[in-house]
């Protein structure tokens, strides 16, 4: 059985940490890969962290997530969250769990904001918790691992 969690960001995660920081938080992402290895190892997982600017990335390692029978997999999708039917399909597509999560709480900010393609397909959904919102996910895979 894979230990595996593919953690995958969307675009302009790369700015994390300088990013509108009163909203997104002060982390930057190495700092949550960084959180995320020491959970994950004392969890018995490993993790596979990538982020991408384009869309078309974050398809192919949706496939490859359910090619490579991971545990899981973790998704901030970012902006592409609110826009992407081509990452809703890639999940329904793909026989792996997918935890949706963003570190603001979508629901409280513009309302172009409050519709998610991924919420219908992902196997459940952590918002408004900041880096936190990373690791109650990862907790989340371990347990769908049992």
């Amino acid at each position: 059985m894979s230990n595996l969690v593919l953690v995958l960001n969307g675009p302009n995660l790369n700015l994390l940490g300088t990013r509108e920081p009163e909203i997104y938080g002060h982390d930057t992402l190495d700092t949550i890969a960084e959180a995320l290895e020491n959970q994950a190892h004392a969890l018995g997982l490993e993790i596979d962290l990538r982020q991408s600017n384009h869309e078309g990335h974050l398809v192919d390692w949706l496939h490859e997530a359910g090619s490579r029978g991971v545990v899981a997999v973790i998704l901030n999708a970012g902006a592409l969250t609110h826009t992407s039917i081509a990452l809703h399909d890639a999940i329904k597509a793909i026989p792996v769990p997918v935890i949706e999560v963003h570190l603001s709480n979508p629901h409280a900010r513009e309302a172009f904001r409050h519709h998610s393609f991924i919420t219908p397909v992902a196997r459940g959904s952590i918002c408004g918790f900041g880096a936190l919102s990373y690791t109650l996910a990862l907790d989340a895979a371990a347990r769908l691992r049992q």
